[in-house]
């Protein structure tokens, strides 16, 4: 039995004289959390407009193993049993919150939505502002009315691309509460996303940067990858500890606000190291520990190595 949704094979993309995608391969399992992660420009946008069929690769192919594709069926299974979430807001903003799910209804063929339409009402919050144009709702909100047009048609895969991009702190913890909530309707959901915080989240993600594939795995499994011991510090003036610290050998210093990663390629120095260190050219130090890496951490580490 095969355990993938989407097998996407050697897909290259090139826009001119860019290359938007380089070779990329991947599978997505079924009913899980896939995630595409990384900066602006990496080529997450591309693969997902190709995996939509809204963009045609130069070479490669995008097979939905888990839709049935017999003949005659192509043409409608982004229509009826794919979701796609844009980073634009693409509904009606003159339309109330339940005339832009009645609409989409209406598109998609869907007769008797009404008990699905308060359910999903419910299931994202938005009962109380269902007589609200949508043009007039925050962004979390408009991004929660997205998510309920797409799943009044019960499509069986949902993309989503920077979802929260834009959206506050508290709407964007509600929308991964929705979004965990929708593996039990057996949906296969792949997001992009810049954020290092929300891939953690993810069953499986692929790291990319510039068109490419440069780590791929469970969270878990990418932050095993690379053997690394990393001190954090919290100090002040930050940046005046940065140009102390970027010269210890076999070592890179990561800047994060108000807090310095200092990630060791060999045998970590000692804390008291460099707290003599740091203290001796007048830095203050409000904390200072080691800490297991983060993806962040571990991306950072990647896309140094990629770009060399």
């Amino acid at each position: 039995m095969n355990e993938s949704a989407i097998e996407v094979k050697n897909v290259t993309k090139k826009f001119e004289e860019v290359t938007a995608l380089d070779d990329i391969s991947f599978k997505v399992k079924k009913n899980k959390i896939f995630g595409l992660v990384g900066p602006d420009g990496a080529g997450k946008t591309t693969m997902i407009r190709i995996m939509c069929g809204l963009l045609r690769a130069d070479s490669g192919e995008v097979d939905f193993t888990d839709l049935d594709l017999g003949e005659g069926k192509k043409k409608s299974i982004i229509k009826n049993e794919i979701g796609y979430l844009s980073q634009k807001f693409s509904l009606y903003t003159d339309l109330t919150v339940d005339e832009n799910i009645q609409f989409i209804a209406d598109i998609h063929g869907v007769n008797d939505f009404e008990k699905r339409r308060d359910e999903l009402l419910h299931f994202t919050r938005l009962k109380d502002f269902r007589h609200f144009q949508a043009g007039k709702l925050s962004g979390g909100m408009k991004q929660k009315l997205a998510l309920a047009c797409t799943l009044i048609y019960r499509p069986k895969i949902i993309f989503l691309d920077e979802p929260t991009t834009g959206v506050d702190p508290v709407s964007r913890r509600e929308f991964w509460v929705i979004l965990s909530g929708l593996l039990k309707e057996n949906i296969t959901i792949l997001i992009s996303t810049p954020y290092m915080d929300e891939a953690e989240r993810f069953n499986y993600i692929v790291m990319m940067n510039n068109g490419k594939v440069i780590s791929e795995g469970t969270p878990a499994k990418i932050k095993s990858s690379l053997k690394m011991a990393i001190m954090e510090v919290v100090c002040n003036p930050v940046r005046d500890a940065y140009k102390i610290l970027k010269n210890i050998e076999n070592a890179d210093i990561q800047m994060f606000g108000d807090r310095l990663n200092i990630v060791f390629k060999g045998n970590p120095m000692e804390l008291e190291e460099i707290t003599l260190l740091l203290k001796n050219n007048n830095i203050e130090i409000d904390d200072i520990r080691m800490k297991l890496p983060s993806l962040e951490n571990v991306f950072i580490e990647l896309m140094e190595t990629d770009n060399d």
